[in-house]
């Protein structure tokens, strides 16, 4: 079992950062990939980024590609999402994620969740 908790969201302004945490325990973190998936109210959960186990290789979502940073630091078993530039579209619940079976972008293809953070997005 993996054990995952999310921190760091909150309320920004447009234009504005965020730097979101997932704290990872239980089995070794550094044998996974992880991700990050967000779900807007009344829509599907979507990908957002996912990052290899060494971190050697990163896949983000069209959306964000460019504004939002996935690293992992595999001594604190923690992931990181780097928001920058942030929008009203990304207001969501930001979920982290770990040990996908096949397609990183498919939210069913991973086996381990966090509860979620906020991320809200308004003046």
């Amino acid at each position: 079992q993996v054990h995952l908790v999310e921190s760091g969201g909150g309320l920004v302004q447009p234009g504005g950062s965020l730097r979101l945490s997932c704290a990872a325990s239980g089995r070794t973190f550094s044998n996974y990939p992880m991700g990050w998936f967000r779900q807007a109210p009344g829509k599907e959960r979507e990908f957002v980024a996912a990052i290899t186990w060494s971190g050697g290789s990163t896949f983000y979502a069209n959306s964000v590609k460019g504004r939002f940073t996935i690293s992992r630091d595999n001594a604190k078993n923690t992931v990181y999402l780097q928001m920058n530039k942030l929008e009203s579209e990304d207001t969501a619940v930001y979920y982290c994620a770990a040990d996908p079976d096949g397609d990183y972008t498919l939210s069913r293809d991973w086996n381990y969740w966090g509860q979620g953070t906020q991320v809200t997005v308004s003046l």
